[in-house]
C-alpha cells in the first residue's frame, strides 16, 4: 500500500482520494494554506489524516517564516487557518494542540531550530498514528470469528489514516492471522468513500470484498449474510456516542434490529473529554454540488435544494465495543472511556 500522506524533505505529498480508483495522482502541499485546502476538498480525508496533515501544515506554516517574523501571530494565523478546515473530527483539533504544546515547550530555540523540532513533533504524530493503528488492530481481531462476514461503512483504512487503518485495520488483522473473512463494502453516499476507497484497499490487501448500495444493508442482516459491524469514528463522546460518517447511525439501527453486534474502531485521540454525550458534536454540512452530481454528471435538478450533513451520531446504545489501542471498551463507556483518556 502506498501511504496516503508522506513527508519529503520540505514538503508534504498525499494521494488525491477524490480520483482513486481511477487515477493514482500525487498532489504536492508546500504551504498550510495548501494543506488546508487539501482537508477541505476531500483531497485527504479520515480522521486521524487530516490530524497528521494538520501537524505538517502547522510545520509547512512556520517553515516559510523568515527572522524577525512576529512567531506568536503567525503561529496562531497557522492554526486559525487549519483549525476551519472541517469541524467533526475531534484528531484534527488533538494534532492541531500537540502542535501548539510543541511550540510552547520549545521557545527557548531559534527559529532555524523551532522549525526542524516542529517537523520532528509532526513525524511523531504520523508514526505514533502508525503504530497505533496495528495495536487497534490487534486488540480488535477477536471480534472477527473465522467464517465471518463484515459490514463496514465508509473508509477507516490506510487512507484514513497515517496507516494501517482503524475499522480496516481490525479486518486486516483478522486476516493476517488466518481467518477466512469476507467484507460488505456500503458505497457510502454521496462521497462513495466505501465504492472508491474502501474496495481498493481492500482489493489491492487480498481480502474478499463485496460492494453493496447503502440501501441494502438491512435486507442482507435479515438474510443473516452479516455476522458484525465494523466502522471508524471522527469524534467519541465521554459516554460513547459517537460520529462517524453519515449513514452509520442507520447502519447502527439495523444491526441492533437483527441481533448483530456493532463495532467503532478509533484511536483515543478521538475521544472528546470535553462532551460529555453526542449532543455537543459540531455536524458538517457539505456543499450541495456532492449530493447533485458525480464526477460533473447530474443526477438530478440543478436548482433542487440539498441537505448534506457529513456525519451523524450513534448513540452509545447501540455499540457492542469502542475497540482501540488500550483495548476494547464496553458498555457502559464512561468509567473506562474516563481512566483510558486519562493516562493516555
Amino acid at each position: 500500500m502506498l501511504p496516503a500522506i508522506q513527508w519529503n524533505s520540505d514538503h508534504l505529498v498525499m494521494i488525491d482520494q477524490r480520483k482513486l480508483p481511477r487515477e493514482e495522482v500525487y498532489v504536492e502541499c508546500r504551504d498550510e494554506e495548501q494543506v488546508a485546502r487539501a482537508i477541505e476538498t476531500m483531497i485527504i480525508r479520515g480522521a486521524p489524516a487530516i490530524g497528521v496533515a494538520a501537524a505538517f501544515g502547522v510545520a509547512l506554516g512556520v517553515m516559510r517564516l523568515k527572522d524577525g517574523a512576529r512567531l506568536d501571530e503567525e503561529f496562531e494565523r497557522i492554526i486559525a487557518r487549519l483549525h476551519r478546515t472541517r469541524p467533526t473530527a475531534r484528531n484534527l483539533f488533538w494534532a492541531l494542540e500537540r502542535m501548539k504544546a510543541a511550540l510552547e515547550n520549545s521557545r527557548a530555540l531559534p527559529l532555524d531550530r523551532l522549525k526542524v523540532r516542529l517537523i520532528e513533533e509532526a513525524l511523531a504524530i504520523e508514526r505514533e498514528d502508525v503504530e497505533t493503528n496495528r495495536k487497534i488492530g490487534q486488540s480488535g481481531k477477536g471480534v472477527i470469528k473465522d467464517g465471518d462476514t463484515v459490514l463496514t461503512h465508509c473508509n477507516a483504512g490506510e487512507l484514513a489514516t497515517a496507516g494501517y487503518g482503524t475499522a480496516i485495520g481490525v479486518i486486516r488483522a483478522a486476516h493476517e492471522a488466518g481467518k477466512n473473512i469476507r467484507v460488505f463494502a456500503d458505497e457510502t453516499r454521496p462521497f462513495l468513500q466505501g465504492a472508491r476507497l474502501t474496495c481498493w484497499e481492500l482489493d489491492r490487501l487480498g481480502i474478499d470484498v463485496t460492494l453493496i448500495a447503502d440501501n441494502m444493508a438491512g435486507w442482507l442482516m435479515r438474510k443473516g449474510e452479516v455476522q458484525v459491524v465494523i466502522t471508524g469514528a471522527d469524534r467519541i463522546a465521554m459516554n460513547g456516542d459517537t460520529a462517524n460518517k453519515i449513514g452509520t447511525y442507520s447502519v447502527a439501527v439495523l444491526a441492533r434490529e437483527h441481533g448483530i453486534p456493532f463495532y467503532v474502531a478509533a484511536p483515543l485521540n478521538t475521544i472528546d473529554a470535553a462532551l460529555a454525550d453526542g449532543s455537543g458534536i459540531p455536524i458538517e454540512e457539505r456543499s450541495p454540488s456532492e449530493m447533485r452530481e458525480i464526477q460533473g454528471c447530474l443526477l438530478t435538478l440543478p436548482h433542487v435544494k440539498v441537505r448534506n450533513p457529513a456525519f451523524d451520531v450513534t448513540p452509545a446504545r447501540f455499540i457492542a465495543g469502542i475497540i482501540t489501542e488500550r483495548g476494547i471498551a464496553r458498555p457502559p463507556f464512561e468509567r473506562t472511556l474516563a481512566e483510558w483518556k486519562k493516562e493516555s
